[in-house]
């Protein structure tokens, strides 16, 4: 059985640390701009990968937070319903 802290000759090889998930780095978050950006991206995946058509309908998203909050519109992001045919998704 492999030790917890023990790297697979793999990890070794392409001098990964074992802590993240292949394909997936660290990035430093420069300024609010940033940060925003990256928020965006995660609240606008789900619509980006088929799994609704607009963001508001995704219901595990953080996204209904800042709706309740007031900084985002329930709106926000659009509806692609309204960009293409929408029968895939009825």
């Amino acid at each position: 059985m492999q030790n917890r802290t023990d790297k697979t000759a793999s990890q070794l090889k392409k001098r990964e640390s074992g802590i993240w998930q292949r394909r997936f780095w660290e990035h430093l978050i420069r300024d609010d701009r940033d940060l925003n950006n990256h928020i965006d991206y995660i609240y606008y995946n789900p619509v980006k990968h088929g799994y609704v058509t607009k963001v508001s309908d995704w219901e595990y998203s953080s996204f209904h937070r800042d709706v309740r909050l007031g900084l985002l519109d329930e709106d926000w992001g659009g509806d692609i319903c309204h960009e293409i045919s929408c029968l895939d998704f009825e």
